[in-house]
């Protein structure tokens, strides 16, 4: 029991590290589960290209396979040679003799018989309906050039020159009484030999299908045996129809003899390793140089399962037709890893990506050539994407990148431009096309897990939004530092390469805790009494430490992303809060620092590490009697410096280099924002 017990604390203390585990080996299982079912083969060829191997002899014995025109040459040899089959009903003639005679007599009288010129004519007539029903009339016109007539359980041939249809029996009928009557008795006759015969040849839909099968399942889909040994292809020879035939049929023996037993699973075990090491390479990766990801957990999955869908994408292309492979919209993988973490991030996920397409795609150098170079551009070019025209522009150059590569290839291969394929040309202009509906899919995922990109992070940076309309109104003190802090914020992230945008937003929010209670806060006190002057320096740190907790409590509440709401854990860090401590020495000199330091965490970014360098300084140098350059300067350097020796920094993925460039930029902005002005006479 005790064993269980601990187990059980073992994975829920380790539960993080298992979840990435399994992460992994899901992943894993579920490429080689997307897998087509078929083997590779290792040998990779187009028709009208060199050979780029030794010589190939055949390993085994194999059945040539005919191509695929010759067996559609030979299925419409069967179509046209067809025998359509038709039944002759005997019964449609002995109701036509019958509704003959009635409407024979209904015409000349009940005494006919009695009038030998009208009684030759009743006998022509009938002698016209036996060789007009000798062969059958049809029910409609047909262009078949084999018909068998079923009569009586014989079979019998019906030549062209014999078919009776609805259209052309008139016509016969003057024929056969062409000579044998007076031209008024032809006339009469005529007419009534058209209303009386009907069609009696029905088409046998299922006997004709059923011949047309059989001789179907008799194609053979082979033709003549390759023996061991035999040259298939020698090195440097192109790749023409024959030896293409020979490839291919070698091929699918090879696939189908190692498809089964044993070699299939060794294949999908190689297979398995393979993308194992793929995947292991991101994680790895990501935990080396993107630690902050790694640990989350959420982010870890988002970048996965971004992955394993754009390789399902291009899986089912492939198997619906192996040339859709390039209408694959690959290039939204790093611009959405680009648009949510980095450009770093997002060229090697999508080298990752393109490492396991390269298992499943035809031609697979060449596909990753093309892809790899639009990935590149992509990455290059992507600035902005909250702007439309940005994207448009970006999604151009990706459709000229794939273009361009295919072009290029087909010269290579081919010497020339008559064998450029314009319909995979009409693919990338699609793909294109399809590639807009990142900024749609970057929304939806924001939603789903969570995640904040730049177009979310312009739409908070506006001022007109209700939390900051709200802090603007009722903490109007505080509203101006922190934009004074954003413009200081963004102008340093800039000058180190950091996220200007995504710093400027958690400077616009970092003090909205501040609106609890705004007039506590030197910004917002526009009288000179202070509320602080009835407190206790306790009781005062208290009031300052807490608006860090409001500020979470209020960003969560008008749902403002986690990724800003670490601008307000943390712009503080666990710093000392200077004043209300020396004030309480003063009266106690033995009290502890943590009554007065806030609880953190300490920054553990380039960015936050930004904002509470800005936000130090920017506040503090409001309290300059006289803000001139030089003393400027020394308020800078003295607060940053007591920042670092505060171990503020020590989580941030920042250098001193970069801490020396940000000071330079607060200085040359606070000296701009305080430098001295004319005094203009009254």
């Amino acid at each position: 029991m005790a064993t269980i017990k601990d187990l059980y604390k073992s994975i829920q203390k380790n539960h993080l590290k298992i979840y990435k585990y399994a992460l992994f080996v899901f992943s894993v299982l579920v490429v080689i589960w997307m897998f087509p079912a078929g083997v590779d083969f290792k040998y990779e060829y187009s028709k009208g290209r060199p050979w780029q191997y030794e010589n190939l002899y055949a390993p085994f014995d194999f059945d040539i396979q005919k191509s695929i025109s010759e067996l559609e040459q030979e299925q419409n040899t069967i179509n046209i040679n067809q025998t359509h089959y038709f039944n002759f009903n005997e019964s449609v003639v002995n109701e036509v003799e019958s509704e003959f005679y009635k409407l024979f007599r209904a015409t000349f009288g009940f005494n006919f018989e009695q009038n030998e010129a009208l009684s030759a004519a009743y006998k022509i007539g009938n002698e016209i309906i036996e060789e007009l029903y000798a062969s059958g009339v049809f029910e409609r016109k047909n262009e078949f050039d084999r018909i068998q007539v079923s009569k009586k359980n014989r079979l019998y041939t019906l030549g062209k020159d014999q078919r009776i249809f609805p259209e052309t029996l008139r016509t016969k009928i003057e024929k056969l009484i062409a000579y044998r009557l007076v031209e008024e008795q032809k006339t009469m006759l005529t007419k009534l030999l058209s209303q009386t015969v009907q069609p009696n040849l029905t088409y046998d839909e299922e006997l004709s299908g059923a011949v047309l099968n059989e001789q179907m399942s008799k194609i053979s889909y082979t033709r003549g045996e390759i023996l061991e040994g035999t040259l298939i292809v020698s090195r440097g020879k192109i790749i023409e129809q024959a030896e293409f035939q020979l490839l291919e049929s070698l091929r699918s023996e090879y696939q189908s003899q190692l498809i089964s037993g044993l070699s299939f699973y060794i294949i999908l075990t190689g297979y398995g390793l393979l993308v194992a090491l793929v995947l292991l390479m991101l994680m790895l990766f990501i935990k080396k140089y993107r630690p902050s990801i790694y640990e989350d957990n959420n982010q870890l999955t988002f970048i996965f399962l971004n992955i394993l869908l754009f390789v399902f994408v291009v899986i089912t292309l492939v198997q619906i037709e192996e040339s859709y492979s390039y209408l694959a919209p690959l290039c939204i993988l790093p611009l959405i890893l680009k648009n949510f973490f980095d450009a770093r991030l997002g060229l090697f996920g999508h080298v990752i990506a393109l490492l396991i397409i390269g298992f499943v795609v035809p031609n697979s150098f060449e596909f990753v050539f093309v892809q790899v170079t639009a990935g590149i551009v992509t990455i290059l070019g992507a600035q902005e994407l909250h702007k439309r025209s940005n994207l448009f522009l970006t999604v151009g150059q990706i459709t000229l990148v794939y273009i361009f590569t295919y072009v290029a290839f087909t010269c290579v291969h081919d010497g020339s431009f008559s064998s450029i394929d314009f319909r995979i040309l009409l693919l990338f202009l699609i793909n294109g096309m399809v590639t807009l509906f990142a900024q749609p899919l970057i929304y939806l995922y924001e939603r789903i897990f969570g995640m904040v990109s730049d177009i979310s992070l312009l739409e908070l940076s506006d001022t007109n939004s209700t939390l900051l309309k709200v802090l603007s109104n009722q903490a109007p003190g505080t509203f101006n530092h922190s934009l004074q802090v954003a413009n200081l914020a963004e102008a340093a992230a800039n000058e180190i390469d950091a996220n200007a945008l995504l710093v400027r937003v958690g400077a616009l929010y970092h003090d909205i805790g501040k609106l609890d209670d705004p007039i506590y806060y030197s910004e917002n006190q526009i009288h000179a009494s202070n509320p602080h002057d009835e407190l206790n320096p306790f009781e005062s740190a208290h009031i300052i430490k807490s608006h860090v907790i409001k500020g979470i409590e209020i960003a969560q509440k008008y749902n403002i992303p986690d990724r800003v709401i670490d601008f307000i854990r943390t712009h503080h860090g666990n710093s000392l809060i200077y004043y209300f401590y020396k004030k309480q020495i003063e009266v106690e000199p033995e009290v502890e620092e943590f009554h007065f330091r806030y609880n953190g965490p300490i920054p553990f970014s380039k960015e936050t590490a930004i904002l509470m360098m800005c936000d130090a300084v920017e506040a503090a140098t409001k309290s300059l009697k006289e803000p001139i350059f030089n003393e400027i300067n020394d308020f800078v350097e003295r607060i940053i410096n007591t920042q670092m020796g505060d171990k503020q920094f020590l989580n941030a993925n920042i250098s001193f280099k970069e801490i020396e460039d940000i000071k330079k930029v607060l200085k040359k902005k606070l000296n701009n924002i305080y430098h001295v002005r004319v005094e203009y006479p009254e």
